[in-house]
């Protein structure tokens, strides 16, 4: 489950309905009656947020946002977006790793969901970390 607190338009996540997840984008929130509109490939839906889970943060997630990879000489590895950078000390490890965008830098920010990354970028960029149709 995650809190609504930590919920913000644009967020991809998981909906669980009849024991299925879909995931999806975050398109609307409605903190008053506590509902989060959810957009799937099926359809858009409401959502309480005990039916709402995260999404782990992953290497082929990062792919999937069209995060560039390079390997460093030390064994490190880099993943760019733009001017926006993530650098973990090994190699497809995402558990302890360093971001930052331009004078911003953030060491082991404990992102463990894609959620929690797209709101770090979004505070650290001003712009939505989205999956651009290549």
């Amino acid at each position: 489950m995650i809190k609504l607190q930590e919920i913000q338009i644009g967020n991809y996540i998981q909906a669980e309905y009849e024991g299925k997840f879909w995931e999806g984008e975050v398109v609307g929130i409605q903190k008053d009656q506590k509902l989060v509109q959810i957009q799937t490939i099926v359809q858009d839906f409401w959502f309480e947020p005990e039916h709402l889970h995260p999404i782990p943060l992953t290497v082929d997630t990062l792919l999937d946002l069209n995060f560039t990879t390079r390997m460093n000489e030390d064994g490190s590895t880099k993943y760019s977006k733009g001017p926006f950078r993530i650098v973990t000390p090994v190699s497809n490890d995402l558990s302890h790793f360093e971001m930052w965008y331009r004078e911003d830098r953030r060491h082991n920010p404990q992102i463990k969901y894609l959620h929690e990354l797209q709101n770090q970028y979004y505070d650290m960029t001003k712009v939505h970390l989205t999956k651009e149709l290549v």
